[in-house]
Formats: C-alpha cells, sequence, structure tokens
C-alpha cells in the first residue's frame, strides 16, 4: 500500500484544502498530456488522483490512518473483522468463491478535473465598472466523438482484463492476526472494472483531449489588482465521469497617469494657485463619469482633501461606488514680478504681517505684550 501523504507531498497533519492544493498542483504537473515524454507519466497521475481520492474522503483517510488500508472491509465491525461472509470468502480464497465465483465491485473512481488559471490585465476603468472579455484556454475537454465514454462509437465497455471486472487488484499482507487481504484501484480501468473493448481513436480510451476553447468572462465592477473572477466547471474535464474544475481569471490592473485605486475610494492630486486656495474657485476636473465641477472654498489649505461622492469604483457587493478624493496642493510662487510683490507687501501691511527684513520672533513678542 503506498503512502499517500508522502504521494501528494503533504504532512499528516494536513488539513482538506492543504491536500486539495496539492492535488491540484501535482494533477497540473503530471498530467500524462503534459508529459508526452515521460512513460511513466499516466501511472504517476493515477497514483494521485487514488491519493486524493482517498484522503479527501473523511471516512477513507479515518479507515486509511488507523489500518493502514483504505479497504472498509479492513477493520469493519463483524466476524474476523470483515463485513459479510462474502468478504471473508473473498479474503481466503483471493476473490474466488467457491459458492459461485467472484463478486465485481465496480467503482466510478470518478476523478474531478484540475483547475485552470489565467491571467487577464484590465485599464483602471474597466476594474471600475467591469467589463466582458474573451480568454483563450488549452485544456483537456470530453471527446467529443465518444462523448468522454473512450469507446468507439458503435461499442460498449467490457469487463476488465487486469482486474476481472472487480476494479481492484488484491494483495495479502502477513499480519500477526495472519492475512489480510488489501486492495487499491485498477491501473488499467481506474477502479471503474470496465474498460473500452475498442477504445475512441479520437482519445486512444482517454475519454478526454487537448483542445483550445474560447471563454466569454463577466467581470464585475469593482474588482482590483490581484481578484480572481471563479468561473465554476469550466477547467478541465473530470475523470471517468468526474465533475470538471474550475477556471479562475486573475485580474491585473494597469496604472493610470492620473487616479489612483484606494479601497473603493479613488484619488488624485490637483494643484491650484495661491489666489485659488484663498478666495476659492469653481474647477472642471476629468473624471471616469465625464466633467464635474470642483468647488473650492476660500481658505483652502495645502493638503486639504475634497470629496466627489459616488464617483469612486463600484463595490463588489452590488451597494454602490465610492468615493473621488481631490488632494489639494497650493502652488507657492517662488519669482514674482515687481507689482506681484508690491501688491504681496499692500497685503501683508494690511493684515499686519512683516514682510522682508528681520521679523520678531514669537518669544520677544509676548515679552513685548507682558511689559505692557
Amino acid at each position: 500500500m503506498p503512502d499517500y501523504y508522502q504521494v501528494l507531498g503533504v504532512s499528516r497533519e494536513a488539513g482538506p484544502e492543504d491536500i486539495k492544493r496539492a492535488y491540484r498542483k501535482l494533477a497540473r504537473e503530471s498530467h500524462p498530456d503534459a508529459n508526452h515524454d515521460d512513460p511513466h507519466a499516466e501511472e504517476k497521475f493515477k497514483a494521485i488522483a487514488e491519493a486524493y481520492a482517498v484522503l479527501s474522503d473523511p471516512q477513507k483517510r479515518q479507515q486509511y490512518d488507523t489500518f493502514g488500508t483504505a479497504d472498509p472491509r479492513v477493520g469493519a465491525q463483524g466476524f474476523g473483522g470483515f463485513g459479510d461472509l462474502g468478504d471473508i470468502v473473498d479474503a481466503f480464497f483471493g476473490g474466488g468463491s467457491p459458492f459461485g465465483g467472484a463478486r465485481a465491485r465496480r467503482r466510478t473512481s470518478a476523478v474531478p478535473g484540475a483547475d485552470l488559471v489565467v491571467d487577464e490585465v484590465l485599464s483602471l476603468d474597466e476594474a471600475i465598472f467591469g467589463t466582458q472579455r474573451t480568454v483563450e484556454v488549452a485544456s483537456v475537454v470530453a471527446c467529443q466523438r465518444c462523448g468522454g465514454d473512450g469507446c468507439e462509437p458503435g461499442t460498449h465497455r467490457t469487463r476488465c482484463s487486469r482486474c476481472g471486472g472487480v476494479g481492484e487488484i488484491r494483495m495479502t499482507r502477513n499480519t500477526i492476526l495472519g492475512q489480510v487481504m488489501t486492495s487499491r484501484p485498477c491501473d488499467v480501468c481506474g477502479g471503474a472494472g470496465e474498460a473500452p473493448a475498442v477504445p475512441c481513436e479520437g482519445c486512444r480510451g482517454a475519454g478526454r483531449v487537448r483542445a483550445p476553447r474560447s471563454i466569454t468572462v463577466d467581470i464585475p465592477g469593482g474588482v482590483s489588482d490581484g481578484t480572481s473572477v471563479r468561473l465554476p466547471g469550466q477547467g478541465e474535464a473530470g475523470v471517468r465521469g468526474g465533475p470538471n474544475g474550475d477556471l479562475f481569471v486573475r485580474i491585473h490592473v494597469k496604472p493610470h497617469d492620473i487616479f489612483e485605486r484606494d479601497g473603493d475610494d479613488l484619488a488624485c492630486e490637483m494643484e491650484i494657485p495661491l489666489t485659488q486656495a484663498v478666495l476659492g474657485a469653481e474647477i472642471p476636473l476629468e473624471t471616469f463619469d465625464g466633467e464635474r465641477t470642483l468647488e473650492i472654498p476660500p481658505g483652502t489649505q495645502h493638503g486639504d482633501v475634497i470629496s466627489l461622492r459616488g464617483l469612486g469604483a463600484a463595490r463588489l457587493d452590488g451597494r454602490g461606488r465610492g468615493n473621488l478624493r481631490v488632494h489639494v496642493s497650493v502652488h507657492i510662487p517662488t519669482r514674482l514680478t515687481a507689482e506681484e510683490r508690491d501688491l504681496f507687501e499692500q497685503l501683508a501691511a494690511a493684515r499686519g504681517e512683516t514682510s522682508g527684513g528681520k521679523q520678531s520672533g514669537i518669544f520677544r513678542r509676548l515679552r513685548d505684550t507682558l511689559r505692557g
């Protein structure tokens, strides 16, 4: 009996998600269609699928951890640790019962298809409002010639010659309690007990072929860089009737020249002259929703933030949109004409502010105030 934990490369304390991730990674890497030069690729893939089938099922995993095998007959309640008289007969006669021959235990051994991941680059406005894209995917799909059955049209499945239709290869182990019969899925039929009498010419009996596909993806508004959009059932086709995997479209958002994303909000910086900061102004601002008027209140300070409600990114939960936050930067002129300087000096005099020359410090002014 192989060490299923070693096959998947996980520890015995691994949780269900760790086991699932390890299986999907190994399934992609070890798939026969991706390893044409490896004659043992199919054998490795089947071993990985077998390990996942056991460790992903809580009952089978507990059975395996306790007795070293996933065979439910070993350690089961009943006479001698077996489930019924037929199991006892199978154990002692190697599957050939003197009371009527072997009983075929056909198992579906369905294996889920692997997940796929594709990357898609969006502009900031596409991420804000959502968009529709068509992605190209090359993966294994159900063979159209045989409908995924693996049989040449007009033919059918027949009893597997390797396992005799039992669906498993049985082995006998010597223990302190005597001989114990263990089993593993047949490596030819994968545990189904049947194999195509005439393999399909399109897929050579595998039931799956590699083919390109074009898939339309509706990307919702509000996605951010690193978000993955899941399309259930659009991954690789399952094996022996197993469910298809999922397709994950991983989003990458290109930087914008003006606006930055901050959660559901957008942010930008606007530089205004000193006069507009002092007196106030109405400034046109181009947004993703068209031109809007930005109201600059009189006395606006450098670093103030003005929010425009509802002009940010759409929220993924569908509850409206975020805001557009404009960070105000006040430009202080560094070069003045003589007329401009004269005007500033008049303003300083009118406000009682010292301009030019040496200005008395705050502690000197405080001392003069206290002296009267």
